[in-house]
């Protein structure tokens, strides 16, 4: 059930493209909604097996042999996220709809879209109980929160702003994934229900302090932890519907999400709590300071969240089990008063224009129902009765007071709390009910998709206060008991209990909270004039790190990739032969010989004699025609060499790849001169020739050794004796392509594809016109121009008998595309690239994207019918009394085909047209 959910998330991101066109302006936002909307209904459903303590589980096999299965899991506090992620996901498209009413329909249907995968990523994240899996939607999060945040790209500080949180997101899913795969190392699992369970096992392994130093960076990162914090206040760039979103109550708890689950082996591992509480303290500190120099509403409920984010991490640092409810219940009420907030800023921005606090004020009048709104969440910020914001603070300090730590998280948390405090009040009072007169007029009222979420969030926090048996029971208590281990009795804070040390402190917060308030001004201006600060703020060693970063790969680049083919070849020719030389050195085995001498055989030797002249001829020409036509001599030789020895396959590719070579060649010889002068000395060619006959000998002498041992037929036996049981196929290289390692030709394929893309952007055309240059020239041979239309037709047909041959004869999709490539290329060299691809009619890259979506489509069947991606199906029918067998292998050799016509298209355009140039 739970997969099914997820698959409608994405079908539903997918179409949202379309949709939002379709339904227009204004009513595009609310039916998307119905996304997020349906889902976190259907989520309800499973409020009685979670409020009993059960998991829903669902899981398919995807690589049993490397431990990796689709697994996904909703327990409590996965099932809390999902009620988070849909819930709010389905307000915040609802607010998008009118908050980017400005903008135009394209760029609406990118939000629409982006907002929407993002929601899946982020339930996958929460969902998936194998690591892999979750490693994938966690990158995932991270390259939709750069896309999000750089919304608007023609701007350079969202650019700035995306650029930074993906470097900073990125390199904590590179030290993420380095951990998973030491957490598989360790336990032989990848689940996150076995790290839970066997957390005392990992705690002892010899990697724990990598694998804990992996996650804490992955999770600081992510949730915007000293001194990685200083990205989410930029990130604030993104439209608001985004930070509501993303950097407020999803995206960003994703890394508390992470420390959550790794609590246990966080807490059984030496210094591990202190290591967490140590940084979470810093981050309090340094994100409340930040919050009082704050110019920016968005920035100043940015450092707010930032601050929230490490009284999280300081929760999940905390023994006890009081801190793992603290925990959960500050979750839930961040993510309501803070999206709230996030929606009214973005609600005053909307109508004022205005970023900057000091310039607001009086907007009660034009804004009356958002600054209702904002007042009830900023009072739930402050954590004041009846709100669920008091609960959760009440929650906290009991946390604190019944853990084995010292006084001092007590002492920071009361004195950020009070920060809080102060910044919930500057963000409701300033904007909306001080400063009247300061803002005449609005450009944009309020209207009922820019009040529905902040007044249902805002509601929420009071109403689940007021009546939290619900909440308690279906989502509070299974969530604790995820997290903990363990059932954990609920007894909610109440003012009837009379004065208690938790009440205390909070009086205490509010009156320190208070004085700020009253003397913010002052205070923001005293800091804000401390300059110095910001010159050595971690934000600013970043830039600098990135900056000298950037030069080091730039002298790298330029001491590396210094254009000297000679250099490049020197480098690779010198050091194989060293790391042969050095294994034989090494092992102390050198080279054996055969005992006896096998007999001369006239062929062999007759064609490896044609080689080696081709070999010499090439190293003496003088002209580039002539060294083309020796070395093409010496590849001709060597698919005759693959022929003799019973490889047709690769004779074949061989003989086209030569040919196509030629015909590239030629289109660059068209603007070369044809005369090579020597670019090297005397005393360079002499140590070239050095190199290579050491090569040589090297190579020659590895060959010998190799030849003096048997050669097992194991493999090649199994594939000979099923090639036509398993998979209907008599040409063994073809169903070994195909079918049993269908999986890594399409890994090829899809770099092949990749390549076409590369290829295209560098050799694409820029102007018009350029194809035809050489026809214009008269540099077209009358015979050749004569001749084309009919090779081209010849091997166009040719192509389709080898794909279609393949799977029982010589040939193959490869092969194939080789073989239609070159009848193109005939046409280019003859005729000009304009009219060559006029005749292909569509856009190699195009082609070749067809493709790579044929190969994998070719896959499904099985993978819906068996479970098995790329598990070929087989129809056999009778046509006219002829029997005809035929699978899905075909259409996934079609794609192979494709890519390669498509991919080698692309390279021969571009370089006939960087020739005519």
């Amino acid at each position: 059930m739970i997969a099914w959910l997820l698959g409608f998330a994405f079908l539903g991101s997918c179409a949202a493209w379309p949709l939002s066109f379709l339904f227009g302006r204004r009513a595009s936002g609310w039916l998307l909604a119905l996304v997020p909307a349906s889902l976190f209904v259907a989520f309800l459903d499973f409020v009685p097996t979670i409020a009993a303590g059960r998991a829903v589980e669902w899981r398919m096999t995807w690589a049993p042999s490397l431990g990796v299965d689709l697994t996904l899991r909703l327990d409590g506090f996965s099932f809390l996220f999902a009620l988070l992620i849909t819930g709010i996901g389905a307000l915040v498209v609802v607010y998008a709809g009118d908050y980017l009413s400005n903008e135009s329909a394209p760029s609406r249907a990118r939000f629409f879209t982006l907002i929407l995968l993002f929601m899946t990523a982020m339930l996958g994240a929460v969902l998936s109980d194998n690591l892999l899996v979750l490693f994938l939607f966690w990158e995932a999060t991270s390259i939709l929160s750069f896309l999000l945040i750089g919304f608007h790209a023609d701007s350079p500080h969202p650019r700035r702003a995306a650029l930074m949180a993906l470097r900073v997101t990125a390199g904590g899913g590179l030290a993420l994934l380095a951990a998973i795969i030491l957490v598989g190392m360790s336990l032989g699992s990848y689940l996150l229900t076995d790290v839970t369970a066997r957390a005392y096992e990992l705690a002892q392994s010899p990697w724990i302090v990598p694998i804990l130093i992996g996650v804490l960076i992955a999770a600081f990162t992510k949730s915007a932890q000293f001194p990685f914090h200083f990205w989410l206040p930029n990130a604030m760039q993104a439209p608001t519907p985004a930070s509501a979103y993303l950097h407020s109550a999803t995206m960003v708890k994703l890394g508390i999400y992470l420390l959550a689950r790794f609590e246990p082996v966080i807490g059984a591992a030496p210094r591990g709590r202190d290591t967490l509480i140590a940084f979470a303290l810093a981050t309090m500190l340094i994100a409340a300071f930040q919050a009082l120099r704050a110019e920016n509403f968005k920035t100043v409920l940015a450092y707010s969240t930032v601050a929230s984010l490490g009284i999280l991490v300081m929760l999940v640092g905390l023994d006890g089990p009081i801190a793992t409810v603290a925990m959960v219940g500050f979750v839930l009420a961040h993510a309501l008063y803070k999206a709230t907030l996030f929606f009214c800023a973005g609600s005053v921005l909307h109508a004022t224009g205005l970023s900057k606090l000091r310039a607001m004020g009086g907007l009660v009048r034009f804004l009356p129902v958002t600054a209702v709104a904002a007042a009830l969440a900023s009072l739930s910020m402050a954590g004041l009765p009846p709100f669920v914001g008091f609960i959760s603070k009440e929650f906290l300090f009991e946390a604190q007071i019944q853990s084995s730590w010292n006084a001092v998280p007590m002492a920071v948390a009361v004195l950020v709390n009070a920060v809080l405090v102060a910044v919930a009040g500057v963000v409701t009072l300033r904007p909306f009910f001080l400063g009247r007169g300061k803002v005449k007029h609005v450009k944009h009222g309020e209207t009922p998709a820019l009040l529905v979420g902040p007044v249902v969030l805002s509601l929420l926090g009071l109403l689940l206060s007021l009546e939290p048996d619900w909440i308690t029971a279906a989502v509070m208590r299974p969530a604790v008991a995820a997290v903990y281990g363990a059932d954990v009795a609920l007894e909610l804070p109440s003012l009837r209990h009379g004065v208690t040390q938790t009440l205390a402190l909070s009086a205490v917060v509010v009156g320190i909270g208070a004085l700020i308030l009253r003397f913010w001004g002052p205070i923001h201006a005293h800091l804000r004039s401390r300059t110095l600060i910001d010159r050595y703020d971690t934000e600013h060693a970043f830039e600098a790190i990135t900056r000298r970063g950037g030069r080091l790969a730039a002298a790298t680049a330029r001491w590396v990739q210094h254009g000297d083919l000679r250099k490049y070849l020197w480098v690779v020719l010198a050091s194989g032969m060293a790391f042969v030389i050095w294994g034989h050195v090494a092992t102390g085995r050198w080279p054996r010989l055969p005992d006896t001498l096998p007999g001369w055989r006239i062929g062999p030797a007759a064609v490896a004699l044609i080689g080696i002249g081709g070999a010499f001829a090439a190293v003496r020409a003088r002209t580039l025609v002539s060294t083309m036509v020796a070395v093409g001599l010496t590849g001709f030789v060597a698919a005759l060499t693959f022929m003799m020895n019973g490889a047709p396959d690769l004779a074949l590719t061989q003989f086209a790849v030569e040919s196509l070579i030629v015909v590239l060649l030629t289109l660059v010889l068209l603007v070369l001169p044809l005369d090579a002068p020597s670019t090297r000395t005397r005393r360079e060619r002499t140590l070239d020739a050095s190199l290579a006959a050491a090569f040589s000998l090297v190579v020659f002498g590895v060959l010998v050794d190799m030849s003096t041992t048997s050669r097992a037929t194991l493999i090649s036996d199994f594939f000979a004796a099923h090639s036509y049981v398993s998979a209907f196929g008599r040409n063994v290289v073809n169903v070994i392509l195909v079918d049993f390692r269908g999986f890594d030709t399409l890994g090829e394929t899809t770099v092949i594809a990749l390549s076409a893309i590369l290829a295209w952007s560098l050799l694409g055309p820029r102007t018009s016109g350029a194809g035809g240059a050489a026809v214009a020239r008269g540099r077209t041979i009358f015979i050749l121009s004569m001749t084309s239309r009919l090779f081209f037709w010849l091997l166009t047909v040719l192509s389709v008998l080898i794909l279609l041959r393949g799977h029982n004869q010589i040939g193959g999709g490869f092969v194939g595309g080789l073989t239609a490539a070159l009848g193109f290329a005939l046409i280019s060299l003859a005729d000009g690239t304009d009219r060559a691809r006029a005749m292909l009619r569509v856009h190699p890259i195009s082609l070749a994207g067809g493709g790579l979506f044929l190969a994998i489509a070719s896959g499904l069947p099985g993978l819906i019918l068996h479970g098995d991606f790329l598990r070929h199906l087989w129809l056999e029918i009778d046509v006219f009394g002829i029997p005809i067998k035929q699978g899905t292998t075909l259409p996934f050799d079609l794609g192979v085909y494709l890519v390669v016509l498509g991919t080698v298209l692309a390279f021969l355009f571009g370089l006939r047209r960087e020739a005519a140039r």
